[in-house]
């Protein structure tokens, strides 16, 4: 079976430890994770990944900017949205995201949600 390769993309080491571990106990292969949104679009890794989970509010470049340039630099990798700010959605979701996951709901709704955009279909975390 193919493990899925992931990009881990947070300004707070904490949540990419945290999302990191989630991911590797499901047997996603996390290739590659930074809190510096910049560095992203330099990164090799971005070419390889299936899926890119993206924290939206960082400082600098922020998570709905850095999506749009990756879309511009031809990156076709799904990207999870995460926030812990669920009144961005709508604004993830314009920029061809394939999923919002609130920070909130991380344990629960991370690993569904890269599931459902992998196979293609949008996923939400429920609001509050």
């Amino acid at each position: 079976m193919k493990r899925h390769r992931v990009v881990l993309v947070d300004d707070m080491p904490e949540v990419i430890e945290y999302v990191g571990r989630i991911l590797r106990e499901e047997n996603y292969e996390v290739i590659a994770s930074t809190v510096n949104s910049q560095v992203v679009l330099e990164m090799a890794a971005v070419r390889e990944a299936d899926v890119i989970v993206l924290d939206i509010s960082m400082p600098g470049l922020n998570g709905i900017e850095l999506a749009k340039s990756l879309r511009a630099s031809g990156c076709r990798a799904a990207i999870v949205f995460l926030s812990a700010d669920e009144n961005l959605m709508e604004d993830a979701m314009k920029v061809d995201g394939s999923a919002f996951v609130s920070k909130h709901r991380l344990s629960s709704d991370l690993v569904v949600a890269i599931r459902e955009c992998l196979a293609g279909r949008v996923f939400f975390s429920a609001t509050e």
